[in-house]
Protein backbone atom coordinates (compact mmCIF):
# COMPACT_ATOMS: atom_id res chain seq x y z
CA UNK A 1 0.00 0.00 0.00
CA UNK A 2 1.59 3.32 -1.07
CA UNK A 3 1.73 6.04 1.54
CA UNK A 4 2.55 9.72 1.77
CA UNK A 5 2.54 12.33 4.51
CA UNK A 6 2.20 16.09 4.58
CA UNK A 7 4.95 18.05 6.27
CA UNK A 8 3.54 18.86 9.70
CA UNK A 9 5.85 21.85 10.03
CA UNK A 10 3.81 23.73 7.41
CA UNK A 11 1.41 26.19 9.00
CA UNK A 12 -2.13 26.08 7.67
CA UNK A 13 -3.61 29.45 6.72
CA UNK A 14 -7.03 30.09 8.24
CA UNK A 15 -9.48 32.97 8.12
CA UNK A 16 -12.06 32.67 10.86
CA UNK A 17 -13.46 29.15 10.68
CA UNK A 18 -12.36 28.66 7.07
CA UNK A 19 -9.23 26.58 6.54
CA UNK A 20 -7.20 26.68 3.33
CA UNK A 21 -5.38 23.61 1.99
CA UNK A 22 -1.77 23.35 3.11
CA UNK A 23 -0.62 23.67 -0.48
CA UNK A 24 -2.53 26.77 -1.59
CA UNK A 25 -3.16 29.91 0.39
CA UNK A 26 -4.00 33.60 -0.17
CA UNK A 27 -1.25 36.19 0.11
CA UNK A 28 -3.59 39.13 0.43
CA UNK A 29 -6.51 39.86 2.71
CA UNK A 30 -9.71 38.13 1.64
CA UNK A 31 -12.98 36.84 3.01
CA UNK A 32 -13.46 33.19 2.03
CA UNK A 33 -17.04 32.20 1.37
CA UNK A 34 -18.10 28.52 1.27
CA UNK A 35 -20.92 27.72 -1.12
CA UNK A 36 -21.48 26.70 -4.72
CA UNK A 37 -22.60 27.94 -8.10
CA UNK A 38 -24.84 25.89 -10.36
CA UNK A 39 -25.34 26.46 -14.07
CA UNK A 40 -26.74 24.54 -17.01
CA UNK A 41 -24.68 23.56 -20.03
CA UNK A 42 -26.28 22.38 -23.25
CA UNK A 43 -24.97 19.40 -25.17
CA UNK A 44 -22.61 21.58 -27.21
CA UNK A 45 -19.15 20.71 -25.90
CA UNK A 46 -18.95 23.57 -23.43
CA UNK A 47 -21.99 25.81 -23.39
CA UNK A 48 -22.51 29.08 -21.67
CA UNK A 49 -22.42 28.42 -17.95
CA UNK A 50 -19.73 27.11 -15.70
CA UNK A 51 -17.95 30.39 -15.27
CA UNK A 52 -17.35 29.86 -11.57
CA UNK A 53 -14.23 28.38 -10.01
CA UNK A 54 -13.10 25.13 -11.54
CA UNK A 55 -14.61 25.67 -14.99
CA UNK A 56 -11.25 25.35 -16.73
CA UNK A 57 -9.93 22.63 -14.48
CA UNK A 58 -9.02 19.22 -15.80
CA UNK A 59 -11.24 16.82 -17.63
CA UNK A 60 -11.56 14.87 -20.84
CA UNK A 61 -13.81 12.72 -22.89
CA UNK A 62 -12.73 9.16 -23.68
CA UNK A 63 -11.90 8.44 -27.28
CA UNK A 64 -14.31 6.49 -29.47
CA UNK A 65 -13.32 2.90 -30.11
CA UNK A 66 -10.38 2.76 -32.49
CA UNK A 67 -9.43 6.41 -32.14
CA UNK A 68 -5.81 7.33 -31.66
CA UNK A 69 -4.49 9.97 -29.26
CA UNK A 70 -4.95 13.36 -30.87
CA UNK A 71 -8.11 12.34 -32.72
CA UNK A 72 -11.71 13.10 -31.84
CA UNK A 73 -12.49 12.56 -28.18
CA UNK A 74 -9.16 13.60 -26.71
CA UNK A 75 -8.88 16.46 -24.31
CA UNK A 76 -6.39 19.17 -25.17
CA UNK A 77 -4.18 20.96 -22.69
CA UNK A 78 -5.33 21.20 -19.09
CA UNK A 79 -9.03 21.06 -19.60
CA UNK A 80 -10.60 23.75 -21.80
CA UNK A 81 -14.23 22.59 -22.16
CA UNK A 82 -14.36 23.99 -25.71
CA UNK A 83 -11.88 21.29 -26.75
CA UNK A 84 -14.00 18.35 -25.62
CA UNK A 85 -16.21 16.11 -27.68
CA UNK A 86 -19.90 16.83 -27.21
CA UNK A 87 -21.26 15.91 -23.81
CA UNK A 88 -24.96 15.56 -22.93
CA UNK A 89 -27.04 18.28 -21.32
CA UNK A 90 -25.66 18.73 -17.83
CA UNK A 91 -25.62 20.82 -14.70
CA UNK A 92 -22.31 22.22 -13.49
CA UNK A 93 -21.61 22.69 -9.80
CA UNK A 94 -18.52 24.53 -8.53
CA UNK A 95 -18.20 24.15 -4.77
CA UNK A 96 -15.94 25.93 -2.28
CA UNK A 97 -15.58 24.38 1.16
CA UNK A 98 -13.13 24.59 4.05
CA UNK A 99 -10.11 22.31 3.62
CA UNK A 100 -10.96 20.15 6.63
CA UNK A 101 -14.22 19.13 4.90
CA UNK A 102 -13.05 18.70 1.30
CA UNK A 103 -12.27 14.99 1.56
CA UNK A 104 -15.58 14.16 3.24
CA UNK A 105 -17.52 16.11 0.61
CA UNK A 106 -15.65 14.36 -2.18
CA UNK A 107 -16.30 10.92 -0.72
CA UNK A 108 -20.01 11.68 -0.57
CA UNK A 109 -19.95 12.78 -4.21
CA UNK A 110 -17.80 9.81 -5.24
CA UNK A 111 -20.67 7.58 -4.08
CA UNK A 112 -22.56 8.75 -7.19
CA UNK A 113 -19.93 7.21 -9.47
CA UNK A 114 -20.70 3.85 -11.10
CA UNK A 115 -18.51 0.78 -10.72
CA UNK A 116 -15.96 1.77 -13.39
CA UNK A 117 -14.59 5.22 -14.23
CA UNK A 118 -11.96 7.12 -16.17
CA UNK A 119 -9.53 8.74 -13.68
CA UNK A 120 -8.08 12.20 -14.41
CA UNK A 121 -4.90 13.75 -13.02
CA UNK A 122 -3.37 17.20 -13.55
CA UNK A 123 0.08 17.89 -12.08
CA UNK A 124 2.00 21.15 -12.06
CA UNK A 125 5.11 19.59 -13.50
CA UNK A 126 8.72 20.46 -14.30
CA UNK A 127 8.42 20.89 -18.05
CA UNK A 128 10.01 24.17 -19.10
CA UNK A 129 7.31 24.97 -21.66
CA UNK A 130 4.12 23.53 -20.13
CA UNK A 131 2.70 24.53 -16.77
CA UNK A 132 0.38 21.57 -16.23
CA UNK A 133 0.92 17.93 -17.15
CA UNK A 134 -2.55 16.54 -17.98
CA UNK A 135 -2.95 12.79 -17.54
CA UNK A 136 -5.95 10.72 -18.59
CA UNK A 137 -6.77 7.10 -19.23
CA UNK A 138 -8.50 5.50 -22.19
CA UNK A 139 -9.33 2.39 -20.18
CA UNK A 140 -12.07 2.03 -17.59
CA UNK A 141 -10.69 1.50 -14.09
CA UNK A 142 -12.56 -0.01 -11.17
CA UNK A 143 -13.93 2.75 -8.94
CA UNK A 144 -12.57 0.86 -5.93
CA UNK A 145 -9.07 1.29 -7.37
CA UNK A 146 -9.67 5.03 -7.74
CA UNK A 147 -11.04 5.33 -4.20
CA UNK A 148 -8.23 3.27 -2.67
CA UNK A 149 -5.60 5.60 -4.12
CA UNK A 150 -7.53 8.62 -2.83
CA UNK A 151 -7.51 7.09 0.66
CA UNK A 152 -3.89 5.90 0.66
CA UNK A 153 -2.57 9.20 -0.72
CA UNK A 154 -5.03 11.65 0.84
CA UNK A 155 -2.43 14.32 1.68
CA UNK A 156 -1.29 14.38 -1.95
CA UNK A 157 -4.80 14.69 -3.35
CA UNK A 158 -6.51 16.88 -0.78
CA UNK A 159 -3.68 19.07 0.57
CA UNK A 160 -0.99 19.46 -2.10
CA UNK A 161 -1.21 22.64 -4.13
CA UNK A 162 0.45 21.16 -7.22
CA UNK A 163 -2.16 18.56 -8.15
CA UNK A 164 -5.75 18.27 -9.33
CA UNK A 165 -7.59 15.00 -9.82
CA UNK A 166 -10.95 13.44 -10.51
CA UNK A 167 -12.89 10.88 -12.48
CA UNK A 168 -15.73 10.63 -14.94
CA UNK A 169 -18.21 8.10 -16.25
CA UNK A 170 -20.34 8.03 -19.37
CA UNK A 171 -23.39 6.08 -18.18
CA UNK A 172 -24.56 7.89 -16.23
CA UNK A 173 -22.65 10.96 -17.32
CA UNK A 174 -20.89 12.14 -14.16
CA UNK A 175 -17.70 14.17 -13.97
CA UNK A 176 -15.95 15.29 -10.78
CA UNK A 177 -12.68 17.19 -10.56
CA UNK A 178 -10.90 18.64 -7.54
CA UNK A 179 -8.49 21.25 -8.83
CA UNK A 180 -5.20 22.47 -7.36
CA UNK A 181 -7.15 24.99 -5.23
CA UNK A 182 -9.29 22.10 -3.90
CA UNK A 183 -12.38 23.58 -5.47
CA UNK A 184 -14.78 20.80 -6.42
CA UNK A 185 -16.38 20.81 -9.87
CA UNK A 186 -19.17 18.38 -10.76
CA UNK A 187 -20.78 18.00 -14.17
CA UNK A 188 -23.71 15.61 -14.28
CA UNK A 189 -26.78 14.84 -16.34
CA UNK A 190 -30.00 16.49 -15.11
CA UNK A 191 -31.39 13.35 -13.46
CA UNK A 192 -28.59 13.58 -10.86
CA UNK A 193 -29.10 17.27 -10.02
CA UNK A 194 -31.31 16.69 -6.98
CA UNK A 195 -28.95 14.08 -5.50
CA UNK A 196 -25.97 16.41 -5.86
CA UNK A 197 -27.87 19.28 -4.25
CA UNK A 198 -28.77 17.06 -1.30
CA UNK A 199 -25.10 16.14 -0.81
CA UNK A 200 -24.06 19.78 -0.91
CA UNK A 201 -26.83 20.74 1.51
CA UNK A 202 -25.65 18.04 3.92
CA UNK A 203 -22.35 19.94 4.09
CA UNK A 204 -24.11 23.24 4.78
CA UNK A 205 -23.33 24.58 1.32
CA UNK A 206 -25.82 26.91 -0.37
CA UNK A 207 -26.15 28.06 -3.96
CA UNK A 208 -24.78 31.58 -4.46
CA UNK A 209 -23.28 33.77 -7.14
CA UNK A 210 -19.90 34.38 -5.56
CA UNK A 211 -18.34 31.60 -3.47
CA UNK A 212 -14.74 32.47 -2.67
CA UNK A 213 -11.81 30.12 -2.21
CA UNK A 214 -8.06 30.59 -2.52
CA UNK A 215 -8.27 31.40 -6.22
CA UNK A 216 -10.46 34.44 -5.52
CA UNK A 217 -7.41 36.41 -4.36
CA UNK A 218 -3.69 36.55 -5.04
CA UNK A 219 -2.40 33.22 -3.82
CA UNK A 220 0.54 30.83 -3.90
CA UNK A 221 0.90 27.10 -4.51
CA UNK A 222 3.35 24.71 -2.91
CA UNK A 223 4.04 21.01 -2.57
CA UNK A 224 3.49 19.72 0.96
CA UNK A 225 4.75 16.15 1.02
CA UNK A 226 7.37 15.00 3.48
CA UNK A 227 9.89 12.55 2.00
CA UNK A 228 12.79 12.08 4.43
CA UNK A 229 15.60 9.76 3.44
CA UNK A 230 15.05 7.60 6.52
CA UNK A 231 11.38 7.01 5.65
CA UNK A 232 11.51 5.20 2.29
CA UNK A 233 7.91 4.05 2.70
CA UNK A 234 6.74 7.66 2.21
CA UNK A 235 6.38 8.53 -1.46
CA UNK A 236 7.26 11.90 -2.93
CA UNK A 237 5.32 13.50 -5.76
CA UNK A 238 7.36 11.86 -8.51
CA UNK A 239 6.93 8.41 -6.99
CA UNK A 240 3.20 8.97 -6.56
CA UNK A 241 2.90 9.94 -10.21
CA UNK A 242 4.76 6.76 -11.15
CA UNK A 243 2.37 4.69 -9.02
CA UNK A 244 -0.76 6.35 -10.41
CA UNK A 245 0.39 5.98 -14.01
CA UNK A 246 0.60 2.25 -13.41
CA UNK A 247 -2.46 1.90 -11.20
CA UNK A 248 -4.84 4.15 -13.13
CA UNK A 249 -3.30 3.39 -16.56
CA UNK A 250 -2.64 7.09 -17.13
CA UNK A 251 -1.05 8.60 -20.21
CA UNK A 252 0.09 12.17 -20.82
CA UNK A 253 -2.65 13.81 -22.84
CA UNK A 254 -0.65 15.73 -25.42
CA UNK A 255 0.02 15.16 -29.10
CA UNK A 256 3.23 13.07 -29.03
CA UNK A 257 4.32 14.17 -32.51
CA UNK A 258 4.22 17.93 -32.05
CA UNK A 259 6.31 20.18 -29.83
CA UNK A 260 4.50 23.32 -28.69
CA UNK A 261 4.29 25.49 -25.59
CA UNK A 262 1.15 26.42 -23.66
CA UNK A 263 0.35 29.10 -26.25
CA UNK A 264 0.65 26.55 -29.07
CA UNK A 265 3.85 28.11 -30.39
CA UNK A 266 5.97 25.58 -32.28
CA UNK A 267 9.27 25.02 -30.47
CA UNK A 268 11.17 22.85 -32.94
CA UNK A 269 13.97 20.81 -31.39
CA UNK A 270 14.23 21.02 -27.60
CA UNK A 271 16.25 19.38 -24.86
CA UNK A 272 14.59 16.68 -22.74
CA UNK A 273 15.23 14.90 -19.47
CA UNK A 274 13.71 11.42 -19.43
CA UNK A 275 13.34 9.17 -16.39
CA UNK A 276 12.99 5.47 -17.17
CA UNK A 277 12.28 2.34 -15.14
CA UNK A 278 13.51 -1.11 -16.06
CA UNK A 279 12.41 -4.30 -14.33
CA UNK A 280 13.13 -7.99 -14.24
CA UNK A 281 12.53 -10.71 -11.66
CA UNK A 282 15.58 -9.69 -9.64
CA UNK A 283 15.57 -5.91 -9.61
CA UNK A 284 13.98 -2.61 -10.50
CA UNK A 285 16.34 0.10 -11.71
CA UNK A 286 15.97 3.68 -12.82
CA UNK A 287 17.91 5.73 -15.33
CA UNK A 288 17.95 9.30 -16.59
CA UNK A 289 18.75 10.47 -20.10
CA UNK A 290 19.37 14.04 -21.26
CA UNK A 291 18.78 14.34 -25.00
CA UNK A 292 17.47 16.48 -27.82
CA UNK A 293 14.32 15.64 -29.77
CA UNK A 294 11.70 17.19 -32.01
CA UNK A 295 8.73 15.86 -30.00
CA UNK A 296 7.72 13.49 -27.20
CA UNK A 297 7.60 10.39 -29.37
CA UNK A 298 11.16 10.92 -30.60
CA UNK A 299 12.36 11.70 -27.07
CA UNK A 300 10.92 8.45 -25.70
CA UNK A 301 12.27 6.40 -28.60
CA UNK A 302 15.74 7.89 -28.14
CA UNK A 303 15.57 7.26 -24.39
CA UNK A 304 14.58 3.62 -24.92
CA UNK A 305 17.36 3.10 -27.47
CA UNK A 306 19.89 4.62 -25.06
CA UNK A 307 18.68 2.45 -22.19
CA UNK A 308 18.93 -0.66 -24.35
CA UNK A 309 22.49 0.24 -25.37
CA UNK A 310 23.54 0.82 -21.76
CA UNK A 311 21.88 -2.41 -20.64
CA UNK A 312 23.89 -4.32 -23.24
CA UNK A 313 27.10 -2.78 -21.92
CA UNK A 314 26.17 -3.58 -18.32
CA UNK A 315 24.85 -7.04 -19.25
CA UNK A 316 21.42 -6.25 -17.81
CA UNK A 317 18.31 -7.83 -19.29
CA UNK A 318 15.05 -6.12 -18.40
CA UNK A 319 11.71 -7.81 -18.96
CA UNK A 320 9.99 -4.45 -19.20
CA UNK A 321 10.94 -0.78 -19.44
CA UNK A 322 8.79 2.34 -19.27
CA UNK A 323 9.31 6.07 -19.49
CA UNK A 324 8.07 7.56 -16.22
CA UNK A 325 8.52 11.18 -17.24
CA UNK A 326 9.84 13.21 -20.15
CA UNK A 327 10.27 16.89 -19.37
CA UNK A 328 11.53 19.52 -21.76
CA UNK A 329 14.44 21.72 -20.73
CA UNK A 330 15.79 25.05 -21.84
CA UNK A 331 19.01 24.62 -23.80
CA UNK A 332 21.05 26.46 -21.18
CA UNK A 333 19.99 23.89 -18.58
CA UNK A 334 21.69 20.98 -20.35
CA UNK A 335 25.14 21.26 -18.68
CA UNK A 336 23.58 21.41 -15.20
CA UNK A 337 21.33 18.42 -15.86
CA UNK A 338 24.13 16.39 -17.44
CA UNK A 339 26.38 17.06 -14.46
CA UNK A 340 23.61 15.95 -12.10
CA UNK A 341 23.07 12.76 -14.10
CA UNK A 342 26.66 11.80 -14.96
CA UNK A 343 28.80 13.78 -12.46
CA UNK A 344 30.72 15.05 -15.49
CA UNK A 345 30.88 18.58 -16.84
CA UNK A 346 30.19 19.56 -20.42
CA UNK A 347 30.48 22.85 -22.27
CA UNK A 348 27.37 24.96 -22.94
CA UNK A 349 25.36 23.58 -25.84
CA UNK A 350 24.88 26.04 -28.71
CA UNK A 351 22.87 24.00 -31.21
CA UNK A 352 20.51 21.08 -30.70
CA UNK A 353 20.66 17.97 -32.86
CA UNK A 354 17.52 15.79 -32.82
CA UNK A 355 18.32 12.35 -31.43
CA UNK A 356 21.58 13.42 -29.78
CA UNK A 357 22.18 12.12 -26.25
CA UNK A 358 24.06 14.46 -23.92
CA UNK A 359 24.13 12.29 -20.83
CA UNK A 360 22.98 8.98 -19.32
CA UNK A 361 23.10 7.82 -15.74
CA UNK A 362 21.71 5.11 -13.49
CA UNK A 363 19.66 6.53 -10.65
CA UNK A 364 20.01 3.33 -8.66
CA UNK A 365 17.63 0.77 -7.34
CA UNK A 366 14.34 1.67 -5.71
CA UNK A 367 11.81 -0.66 -4.27
CA UNK A 368 9.06 -1.31 -6.80
CA UNK A 369 5.90 0.42 -5.57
Amino acid sequence: MPRCQADKSITRVTVGDFQFPLGVYPVEKMDPKPGYTVTFESADGGGEGGSGPGNTSGGFHPEPDGAEPGEEGERSGSGNPDDWEEWPDRYVFDAVISAHRVESLCRALFSLLPGRVYPILDVLGRDAFREVDPYITYELVGTDRFLNACRWLRDFFFEDGLVGFGAMSEEPFFYIFIDEHKIVTVRAEPVLKEKIEKVLAAFDLSAMSDPAGADSASHEHRGVLLAPGDRPELLDGEQILEFLKDDWKLVLNIDPETNVDDDQNALGTTAWRCLLRGENEKETRYAQVCLAADHLKQAEETAFDTLAEMCDKAEIDFDDAVVISADRLKTEEIPTIVEAITKARIKPVKGLQPGKVYGFGWVGEREAR
